[in-house]
């Protein structure tokens, strides 16, 4: 299946639940606002533990650039509300990704090592920054739960290319 986020083009937008019983259109940011969208592997995961509970540290600051915070896995709901609990996150967590979804945005897939990791094929971490516009910014994807960008630099730079207008680059 070919990737379909692609740096600079409008983000594909698609709706997932959310735990606190609403639904969120990913890749479509409210007004004025931009969309950090943080692909976790699932309950399983404890550097996805780790890794949220930083950036949801960290939830105020980028409040205050305008990025609302989306923490997005394959789990399914029951599993993402034990984890956003494990994790005490106080952001907009969503569920169910579909598997052909995360593929589409060029995230890698994996299958369980065994029944005592998950029952189900995951999604690896990914990282999209999105634009007001709807745009696709910038966009990081590991294929290992321990390859992930710092998120100190993550807000160092998104200061940055909000303050200097700073256009997304890999463009070719």
């Amino acid at each position: 299946m070919p990737v379909s986020a692609q740096i600079n083009a409008p983000f594909p937008a698609f709706s997932l639940k959310t735990l606190d019983n609403d639904t969120v259109v990913v890749g479509r940011p409210a007004s004025n606002k931009w969309q950090m969208l943080v692909i976790y592997r699932g309950l399983h995961c404890p550097i996805c533990k780790k890794y949220l509970s930083q950036l949801n540290d960290m939830h105020d600051d980028f409040a205050k650039m305008n990025v609302q915070l989306i923490a997005i896995s394959t789990d399914p709901e029951d599993k993402a509300r034990k984890f956003s609990a494990e994790s005490a996150l106080d952001f907009t967590v969503a569920y169910g990704l579909a598997i052909e979804q995360a593929r589409s945005l060029g995230l890698y897939i994996s299958t369980p090592l065994n029944s005592n990791e998950t029952d189900q094929p995951f999604a690896e971490p990914g990282l999209f920054l999105i634009r007001p516009d709807g745009g696709l910014h910038f966009a990081e994807v590991a294929s290992a739960p321990f390859c992930r960008p710092d998120l100190d630099i993550i807000k160092m730079g998104i200061a940055h290319i909000q303050e200097k207008d700073y256009p997304a680059r890999g463009l070719g």
